[in-house]
């Protein structure tokens, strides 16, 4: 459950991060120069701050859907093996966490 609650985070902070990037693409469309051959860099302390602290906000939210996702796998991995560790031995009692 650990593993599907951190996909599901992850999953959601890339489709704000896909739409906070057309929103910068939106808002800054008009940057440029009349030439298309000039090419047209923005920096990242340029940005309005709310955006800034937009993408900030979903970046940590995909750091953590990803590290809970991992966890959670590596968890389920676990309590599976030792399930099958208790039924090789013949024993019948609960696996305790």
């Amino acid at each position: 459950m650990r593993a599907i609650a951190g996909s599901i985070i992850s999953a959601g902070s890339l489709i704000g991060l896909g739409f906070a990037m057309m929103g910068l693409g939106a808002r800054y469309q008009n940057l440029a120069d009349n030439d298309p051959a000039t090419i047209t860099y923005l920096k990242w302390v340029q940005l309005d701050t709310p955006m800034m602290l937009l993408i900030v906000v979903l970046l940590a939210a995909l750091v953590v859907g990803l590290a809970t996702t991992f966890l959670g796998l590596a968890y389920d991995h676990e309590d599976l093996c030792r399930a099958r560790g208790h039924l090789e031995d013949g024993s019948r009692a609960s696996v305790s966490p």
